[in-house]
Parts: C-alpha cells; sequence; structure tokens
C-alpha cells in the first residue's frame, strides 16, 4: 500500500490548473478520519484530506475522491497499429486522446510530456477544456471506427474514459486502453462494460526493474490474466532496453507467462531508443528483438511480432496452422490482408482477433 504524495511536490500552478477540470470519482472507499482508499490504480493510494496519490492527479477534498474530468492534453488521429493493435480491425483508424499524469516514473517514458507533466514542469503541457460529446463528434467525424485513451496512464482516469466510451459505444465505436497495465480488480471490473480492446506494456519480468518504474510486476500479470479472463481481446507489448530486460532467462519467461495464459495473446517486442531522462543505453539492436520473436515462437506464442525497426516478415501475420502470410505490414501501414472474414483464406483457420 503507497503513501500518498503532496500537491507541492509538483508544479504548482499546473496543479491548481487541473484541480479545476476535476469531477467526484467513483473508484474509491472512505476510511476513518476523513481519509480515502482511492481503487484505480495497483498503488491503491490511502489518501489524507487535501492531499494527492501517487499519480498527482487524483486527490482528496474532505472525504470525496476529486479525478480529472472534462479535458485532454493530446488528441489524434492514429493507425491502429501504431497503438499497437494488429489483431483489431488491420488498416483501420482510432480516435487517441489522453489527460496527464501517471502512477509510474519510467525514465524512458516516449509520452513524458503528459504523463510526466505534473512531476516535470519542463514539460510544458496543459490541459485542454473538451466535453464527451465533442470528442465522439470528432471520432465520428473522422470515421475512426476506434477510441483509444492513451498517452498517459488511462487507469487513473478511468471515470472521464468511462463517460466518453458509453456514448461512443451507443454510436457503435469500439473503444481501447493503452495501460501500463498496473491495475486492480475494481478498476478492470469498472471498465470492462465500455472497452473491447487493452494494450498492456509488459516492461519486464523482474520486480527489481517494476520497483526503479514506480510498480509492482504481480499487478500487471494479475490484470493480464484477468482481462483475459473476462473475454477482453488482449495485446502486450515489451520494450526490449539493453541491460535492463533483454536477457534470453528474462525474455524466456514472460513469453512462457503469456503462453500460460494464451497462447492467442499477440506479444510486440519492441526497439528502445534512448529518450526522456534515459539516454545510457544503446538502441536495441535488431538481432535483439530476432532473438526475442524466436523465443516467444518458442514459447508456443502463435503471433510474436517485433516493432520501431523494419524488420520484414518480424511484422507480418502467419497463419499458425499452416504458415500462409495473412497480413503483411510496414511500420504502421498494412501493405496487403489476405484474410478472408476472421479465417485463412488456405486452411480456413479461425484467427483470432477483431477483424470485422
Amino acid at each position: 500500500m503507497e503513501e500518498a504524495a503532496t500537491p507541492s511536490m509538483a508544479s504548482t500552478v499546473l496543479h491548481d490548473i487541473l484541480a479545476a477540470h476535476t469531477s467526484e470519482g467513483e473508484l474509491y472507499e472512505p476510511m476513518d478520519r476523513g481519509w480515502i482508499r482511492c481503487l484505480a490504480c495497483g498503488h491503491r493510494c490511502k489518501i489524507a484530506p487535501g492531499r494527492d496519490g501517487i499519480c498527482r492527479v487524483r486527490f482528496n477534498d474532505q472525504g470525496i475522491l476529486r479525478v480529472p474530468h472534462g479535458y485532454v492534453a493530446a488528441l489524434a488521429v492514429d493507425p491502429i497499429e501504431k497503438k499497437p493493435f494488429f489483431h483489431v480491425l488491420p488498416g483501420s483508424r482510432t480516435l487517441s486522446f489522453g489527460m496527464l499524469g501517471c502512477d509510474y516514473r519510467c525514465g524512458y517514458c516516449q509520452n513524458w510530456l503528459t504523463s510526466q507533466a505534473i512531476r516535470n514542469p519542463a514539460a510544458g503541457t496543459e490541459p485542454e477544456p473538451r466535453t464527451a460529446r465533442e470528442i465522439v463528434n470528432l471520432a465520428l467525424k473522422n470515421r475512426t471506427p476506434v477510441i483509444t485513451s492513451t498517452y498517459n496512464e488511462p487507469l487513473i482516469t478511468s471515470e472521464w474514459s468511462v463517460e466518453i466510451f458509453r456514448l461512443a459505444r451507443s454510436h457503435g465505436i469500439r473503444c481501447s486502453y493503452v495501460s501500463n497495465g498496473n491495475g486492480t480488480p475494481e478498476v478492470i471490473r469498472y471498465i470492462r462494460p465500455h472497452i473491447d480492446f487493452y494494450k498492456i506494456d509488459l516492461k519486464s519480468f523482474r520486480q527489481k526493474n517494476y520497483q526503479q518504474l514506480g510498480g509492482k510486476l504481480d499487478n500487471v500479470l494479475d490484470t493480464i490474466t484477468l482481462l483475459k479472463a473476462l473475454g477482453v481481446w488482449v495485446e502486450v507489448v515489451t520494450l526490449v532496453v539493453p541491460g535492463f530486460n533483454d536477457s534470453s532467462e528474462e525474455l524466456k519467461e514472460i513469453a512462457e507467462f503469456l503462453a500460460s495464459v494464451s497462447r492467442e495473446i499477440p506479444w510486440h517486442v519492441t526497439a528502445f531508443h534512448p529518450d526522456y531522462t534515459m539516454t545510457d543505453p544503446d538502441p536495441t539492436p535488431a538481432q535483439t528483438l530476432l532473438r526475442a520473436v524466436e523465443i516467444g515462437r518458442e514459447a508456443g506464442l502463435h503471433f510474436v511480432y517485433a516493432g520501431n525497426l523494419p524488420l520484414g516478415k518480424a511484422e507480418h501475420t502467419y497463419c499458425p496452422s499452416c504458415g500462409e502470410l495473412l497480413i503483411e505490414r510496414r511500420g504502421f501501414s498494412v501493405i496487403s490482408n489476405r484474410m478472408e472474414g476472421s479465417s485463412c483464406p488456405r486452411c480456413r483457420s479461425t484467427i483470432p482477433g477483431v477483424w470485422q
């Protein structure tokens, strides 16, 4: 159980601005003397009156949990492959939105301008007021079949996501999270009726590494297992960082865990490049990713992909039954899609995913 943080630890100005863009949360329970326990992420922060949680965006206002609401800090139309989802509506686009804040402090964060803005005023990112209706209307205008909560950690802004997703699903738009997976059973069951797809970053298989990032490995493993049990389509990404998580032993343990949950989980192994405060390791070599792909296949995973580098066949989808090339990709683009509905055109095997 984590101790909460104080607003003085962040940018006071940004903290005050964000406090004006809040509503009462749903993912919490009252405690004695006006304290509350937040249930939105695996930290399960016990928050005293007038204090923030670890994420710095959920806070106790006289015994009431206030949570982010009514703004975005990033908003864009992206290829669905960029999330990455490779088994979800190939070649389609998603409206991606994000807020501010995160419950982790990853030194290599590629979205630090939003996720770490409260911890690092140098980010300079401020909220832009938006209503749920405006966001959904933008998805309708751009004809995006999916809306994705991403850029910061969506679990800590789940009440806002659910408000958007309820409206989006009434228009036939599907909804997804791109998340670190540091969940609780309460938050996963809260979002389950409103979510279709979930991408999780499984950053390591060592608790000592997760401790550096501000998380707990078991929470992520439990989230993956629970999402699959609840019937959510899950894809998993591991950013392979030299000297951090790139040993064959650790990659094998990640792959074997995923295979024990479901061999149908797509595993994306992606290349690190220096970013934010982690500038010492060299970029991940292509041969390291190709080794990870082989490790994943040897562990029994049916779909292993290498990303962030042009690695040809390692980006494509093949039928696990007959080996037929089904979807050819280059980066975030689909070059060809030979699937017939959800089936392999050659052997008629059903390929797991959401295809139409």
